[in-house]
């Protein structure tokens, strides 16, 4: 995918809301599961699952209308904590791949992979192919991804082959052109039913009518700024940028649903011990530290306990925050099968805050300790290695303190 000059990525979740009530809810697996509005009041369906898409309904219809075209629905009320919770748990793995995130909605972001094709040989389909695979074996959720040279081409790519879809658009400009040629107006960003009933009322239903109308007959139509934008975006051509969100600063958290629960207490250990470096990294990525951790344990039969300790200090070394996390879990004596592990930090503090971000107060503070320096050096290389090859280049085994 070298040859894209500058690639962009849409990712969006497939069915979100009610694609985490099904993996929440095994049950719910194969059934026509409508988030929203129960259908004996007044109100919409905010998402379907796709089983009951097949049904004609869809997000926005009014429940009612959703019940009589799907009278076996399961409906659900609307749980935005936990999509919200979701949500952070997938922006912190594309946080992985690129700090260039741009968050559009709970379920979905452009990424900018510019600076980190590198480590996928140059391409950015094999990024995307990773980044889809990243998010199932750890939430057990898909996405549907879009690869082209620019944020529009991305978004209208990542909607082609939903669900589960990777689509990628050609770099070549008239390649592109032919390939929007075919597609309806309603394909292009900001066109809605009004602008696009407008254009049908002079026969164009299509962006390839678009592409061959000239300019100023398109203005006097919509408008100057209005018809450049649709001329433009039918043409391919979109310049504006992926605008990096930082990682959220209140807290930083990692979690990972078992496709199976997990009775085997090493594998779950082994899981939390990645889960905390990845926070570690995000934690040393963005300059902060933190003051509390906290892991999170599920259940098979989703009883969840949280546990948290505080620390001395604030620390950000993967020793510190493995030390915090392995002991709250062993503190559990689990015997039971876990179906969720998770680790999180918050009380989080700048770096560059002497005493205040630091740990315990030195005589001299502003000269760390031997074993700070150590692990800080440490963690350094390792973070380096993992950018440029990827987190499974490294791997802890059984550690311990």
């Amino acid at each position: 995918m070298s040859e894209l000059g500058c690639p962009i990525l849409h990712l969006d979740m497939d069915a979100f809301y009610a694609a985490v009530e099904q993996r929440d809810n095994p049950a719910l697996r194969g059934q026509p599961v409508i988030v929203g509005a129960p259908p004996n009041q007044r109100g919409v369906v905010c998402t379907a699952s796709y089983e009951a898409r097949r049904f004609g309904v869809h997000s926005a219809m009014p429940s009612r209308t959703a019940y009589k075209k799907c009278p076996h629905g399961i409906f659900l009320p609307v749980r935005m904590d936990r999509y919200q919770e979701v949500s952070d748990q997938i922006m912190a793995i594309l946080h992985e791949f690129t700090p260039i995130v741009e968050p559009v909605s709970v379920d979905e972001a452009f990424l900018d992979v510019r600076g980190v094709l590198h480590a996928w040989d140059g391409d950015a389909v094999n990024l995307a192919r990773a980044l889809r695979q990243r998010i199932r074996g750890r939430l057990d959720l898909t996405a549907s991804v879009g690869v082209a040279p620019n944020k529009f081409l991305a978004k209208l790519a990542s909607d082609l082959e939903k669900p589960d879809g990777l689509t990628v658009i050609p770099s070549d400009a008239a390649a592109i052109v032919a390939f929007l040629e075919p597609l309806p107006v309603r394909k292009i960003w900001g066109v809605g039913e009004v602008t696009a009933e407008r254009l049908a009322g002079v026969g164009i239903r299509t962006i390839g009518q678009i592409q061959r109308q000239r300019l100023p007959e398109l203005t006097k139509l919509l408008g100057e700024a209005f018809a450049r934008h649709i001329w433009e975006l039918a043409h391919g051509r979109d310049d504006r940028t992926v605008i990096a969100d930082p990682v959220p600063e209140k807290s930083i958290s990692n979690e990972e649903t078992f496709i199976e629960d997990c009775a085997d207490l090493r594998v779950v250990r082994q899981t939390l011990v990645e889960l905390t470096e990845n926070v570690g990294r995000r934690l040393r990525n963005v300059g902060r530290r933190a003051r509390t951790a906290q892991i999170k344990v599920r259940f098979g039969d989703f009883k969840t306990i949280t546990r948290q300790q505080s620390f001395a200090g604030a620390v950000s070394s993967d020793r510190d925050l493995l030390a915090a996390a392995l002991g709250l879990l062993d503190h559990e004596r689990i015997s039971r099968p876990v179906r969720l592990i998770g680790f999180g930090v918050s009380s989080l503090v700048d770096e560059e805050g002497g005493g205040e971000a630091g740990g315990q107060l030195l005589l001299f503070p502003d000269e760390p300790s031997v074993v700070q320096q150590r692990d800080a050096a440490l963690d350094s290389a390792v973070d380096r290695l993992r950018h440029k090859y990827g987190p499974d280049i490294l791997k802890r085994g059984d550690w311990r303190r």
